[in-house]
């Protein structure tokens, strides 16, 4: 079934609606982002004919099961950035208050799919499906967030550990790492949908998603592409690089040409691309990764965002699984070199990070997929009634530590808004 659109927003919120009340759900919106390598402008998939949950050992070698089982039918899921230690001799000791799996996917029952105002339905009966959508009441006025958020660290602890990784790059065990910072409320009132409705007005973003494996959430404004799959080609787009947004047009060109120029923003920057073709190198085609935009500043509601893209063509025979294999965790919330950065990450940062710093999209029928890097995004265990969101930023030799903490809190004013929308 295939519909034209006249009101794409007011469709986007109720068919959102809708999703969330069955047990599995993803939303997928690209806020009408012109983004060359993306097939699709919203997708929705609800309702669930198998899915996929694991942690621990042999994840993977399931996961592969799993899509293999299903290589014909769309997959949607997560993978959580502690799946990093059964691809590495890592491990993480820290409290799990959030208690995600480090895999979930799921094949849906319902299927939306939007492009250019044409909505196609995939469901058995879609045109039930499309009446249960538009009688949809929206009614978010009441629902509210209830509770303390409170900071993992002081500002004084968190330049304390930015002073010791310092002394760790300064004795040549790495040259860049994403040091992280945890805000969260415990017991608290937290309406999911409300949430993710509202942060995508005040941040709308090209990888905003939402997403629901029954009790657990995931609802994010994320502003970067992990990696992408289009035909022969891989696609990863890491995000080094962040300026605030000016009160007027020409504040808003001089801080985008700032940061477009400043050295220290773009050697982190190239230190992430060129770990970005190291991994790359690892599942292609030899001879074929190239960094096809380098440095490029592109523009977000709360942020001006230097952001690089790096391609590779990849053989017939190479899987999902062989590419997370070669390329996760994304630089670009590790550093360089990627192991021993996440051997610091594990001594330094207090908190687990869960799904934050992991990945969010989607596996096409075809083999493509597009995935997300879940930042700027907040997660939620509705059981335990515990929210968090994390925070980070890029720390080199010549960081300054009060500077990197307010670059944390700017990328955080868009949840905070969310959280607080009164002050």
């Amino acid at each position: 079934m295939i519909l034209s659109l006249t009101d794409t927003p007011l469709f986007f919120e109720k068919a959102s609606t809708w999703a969330s009340r069955f047990a599995h759900c993803c939303v997928l919106n690209s806020n009408n982002y012109r983004d060359k390598h993306s097939r699709f402008d919203l997708i929705i998939a609800a309702g669930s004919i198998a899915t996929f949950e694991k942690s621990g050992s042999d994840t993977l070698i399931e996961l592969t099961q799993f899509l293999s089982q299903y290589k014909d039918q769309w997959k949607f899921g997560y993978l959580s950035y502690d799946l990093k230690n059964q691809l590495e001799a890592l491990e993480t000791n820290k409290p799990d208050p959030l208690q995600f799996a480090d895999a979930h996917f799921f094949v849906p029952e319902h299927l939306l799919l939007l492009k250019d105002n044409k909505l196609e339905v995939i469901s058995a009966d879609a045109k039930l499906l499309i009446d249960e959508i538009n009688s949809e009441v929206l009614d978010y006025e009441s629902t509210v967030f209830q509770g303390e958020i409170k900071s993992r660290i002081s500002k004084e602890e968190y330049i304390s550990a930015i002073q010791e990784i310092q002394k760790e790059i300064k004795a040549g065990n790495c040259y860049e790492m994403n040091y992280c910072q945890e805000f969260y409320s415990e017991n608290c009132d937290f309406p999911p949908l409300a949430a993710y409705l509202l942060l995508n007005k005040v941040s709308a973003t090209p990888f905003s998603a939402f997403f629901k494996n029954n009790d657990h959430y995931i609802i994010s404004a994320s502003p970067e592409r992990y990696i992408q799959k289009r035909g022969p080609k891989l696609y990863s787009q890491p995000i080094k690089g962040t300026a605030a947004r000016g009160q007027t047009l020409i504040e808003d060109q001089q801080l985008a040409l700032t940061l477009q120029t400043n050295p220290k923003e773009r050697a982190e920057n190239i230190m992430i691309v060129d770990l970005v073709r190291n991994d790359l190198t690892k599942c292609a085609v030899p001879g074929t990764v190239e960094v096809e935009e380098l440095c490029a500043i592109y523009q977000f509601p709360q942020v001006h965002q230097m952001i690089s893209t790096v391609s590779a063509k990849i053989s017939e025979t190479t899987s999902f699984t062989d590419i997370i294999q070669a390329t996760f965790p994304m630089g670009s919330m590790t550093g360089a070199p990627k192991i021993s950065a996440m051997q610091i990450i594990e001594r330094t940062e207090p908190t687990r990070r869960s799904v934050y710093s992991g990945t969010l999209g989607y596996i096409h029928p075809t083999g493509d997929f597009d995935f997300n890097v879940v930042i700027r995004s907040l997660l939620y265990n509705e059981k335990n009634k515990y929210v968090s969101y994390q925070v980070g930023s890029a720390i080199t030799a010549d960081a300054d530590a009060e500077s990197e903490y307010e670059e944390c809190l700017l990328k955080a004013s868009a949840i905070r808004q969310v959280l607080y929308p009164s002050k």
